[in-house]
């Protein structure tokens, strides 16, 4: 059996010093052998840079994957092209810098599938999610039969048709972006273990990871602001999921909330 960790969206500063102080903890307890994270939001909740990404990797993670605002820091266009481990979604169009896959492998050799697919349901008008995951998922295949896809999206119906749509033919679909750990976690009838959304690391006394105030300042008045990542207590959301190594199967998904004080 195999076991993965999937650290929900890391948040800021206070996302990344929980990556920091807990990922190696987390993969003793839970005998972890490949940890993925969302690390789209580890620059001040917007974006990536290199030295961010390399802190995140160093701390334990494996494979990053990311969505929408993979763009938001300039730097992150030149980094992903030299950095693998770093995904964007398969689905923005062709010739866009980076992959939206990776084969990962862990300490013992086996090899694990990675795919980041983004959602189109009130967000960006890219190409199908469900198409880009179809084709790319016969190449990952001649690899290894452990393949796991962030879907990444703002509608929880799009992320729960793509389980049904590859359920049996991956081992895990779990969702990202919307910030908020969701309770259904299962493994559907063919062998694909699901989640609508892993949650958040980061933030807790906070609106979706943002300083409260400054949210409510928004939706109150409807004027622009400057979000900022709260302060205070942080939460480590995400789930361990165990894999049958020769089948691909998921085994099972385990929901996890880890609180730290602040």
């Amino acid at each position: 059996m195999i076991r993965l960790l999937f650290i929900g969206d890391i948040v800021g500063r206070p996302g990344r010093d929980l990556v920091r102080r807990g990922v190696a903890a987390l993969r003793e307890y839970h005998q972890i052998d490949l940890v993925i994270a969302n690390a789209e939001n580890a620059a001040a909740g917007f974006g990536i840079t290199r030295e961010l990404g390399e802190q995140i990797l160093d701390a334990g993670v494996d494979v990053m994957t990311s969505g929408n605002h993979i763009w938001d820091k300039k730097e992150a266009i030149d980094y992903i092209g030299i950095e693998p481990r770093l995904l964007r979604p398969l689905n923005f169009p062709e010739g866009v810098p980076g992959n939206g896959s990776y084969i990962a492998r862990t300490e013992n050799g086996l090899s694990v599938g990675v795919i980041n697919a983004m959602g189109r349901v009130f967000m960006l008008p890219i190409d199908c999610p469900f198409q880009k995951a179809d084709e790319i998922l016969p190449e990952l295949r001649k690899d290894t039969p452990i393949i796991i896809v962030d879907m990444h999206c703002e509608a929880t119906s799009e992320s729960q048709a793509m389980g049904w749509h590859l359920d049996g033919r991956v081992s895990a679909v779990v969702g990202t972006h919307r910030h908020v750990q969701t309770a259904d976690e299962r493994v559907l009838p063919n062998g694909t273990a699901y989640i609508t959304d892993l949650g958040m690391t980061g933030p807790t006394d906070s609106v979706i990871g943002v300083d409260k105030d400054l949210a409510l300042q928004r939706f109150l008045s409807q004027m622009p602001n400057r979000f900022e990542p709260a302060k205070g207590p942080v939460s480590l959301h995400g789930a361990v999921i165990r894999i049958d190594p020769e089948t691909g199967r998921g085994l099972s998904i385990e929901r996890l909330r880890v609180p730290l004080p602040d």
